[in-house]
């Protein structure tokens, strides 16, 4: 069963219970913010950058720790691009499985792979998006107390389970309103049409008159 129809309908009482995640931007800007999880991929997430190079738009990618120890020359290329990075644990294991010293162990060793790899300070990489989108009242108080800032989405076409390339468009195009963050995946899941899902996106959105950001930009609105 897809639960894409259901997302539009979830996401107001999530936002609502849970006002401590960043779950969209500004309403009254056109700024929208396009976000990635689970790479990086050695041949999704090249294919990836191709596109938002040629369109010159900044991203936001979630990067599973052992992903970056894997290809840490593809994590750098992102990063050297001006690409925002993020946390989304060291495996894919949803938080509310792990005890909470797992979770910070995940997190952790996930900063040091990013700093070894993009020469990046880890303590300036706190944004997490938990695997799944799964935590609990008691993973995300912990989450703020070691200092992180839990990032969640509002427009989520379910590319995962690989609908089509037009499925994945359609969903998108009809969900994104001002402030939308977009979570598509470039990982082994729902890589495989990232790329041309994207170069589809991209100017239907640009068209409607939306100004691409990243999620640093959205964090930084009062």
């Amino acid at each position: 069963m897809q639960l894409a129809p259901l997302f539009p309908l979830i996401h107001p009482i999530l936002k609502t219970t849970f006002p401590q995640c960043l779950w969209q931007g500004q309403p009254h800007l056109n700024e929208i913010a396009l976000t990635f999880d689970d790479g990086p991929h050695p041949q999704y997430t090249p294919e990836l950058l191709k596109v938002l190079d040629d369109y010159q738009i900044p991203a936001s990618f979630f990067w599973l720790g052992c992903c970056v120890e894997r290809y840490p020359k593809i994590a750098q290329s992102i990063y050297q691009r001006g690409h925002w990075i993020g946390l989304h644990g060291y495996q894919h294991y949803s938080f509310p499985k792990l005890s909470l010293p797992q979770i910070k162990e995940s997190l952790t060793k996930t900063q040091v792979a990013i700093k070894m790899a993009c020469d990046l300070d880890a303590n300036s990489v706190l944004d997490v998006r938990p695997p799944n989108g799964l935590f609990t009242p008691k993973i995300l108080k912990e989450l703020q107390q070691w200092n992180y800032r839990p990032v969640m989405w509002s427009v989520v076409p379910e590319d995962w389970v690989n609908p089509g390339i037009e499925q994945v468009v359609n969903r998108v195009i009809k969900q994104t309103i001002s402030g939308s963050i977009i979570v598509l995946h470039d990982g082994y899941y729902g890589g495989k049409d990232v790329a041309n899902s994207v170069a589809k996106i991209i100017p239907k959105l640009l068209e409607k008159g939306y100004k691409f950001v990243t999620i640093d930009r959205l964090l930084q609105r009062p």
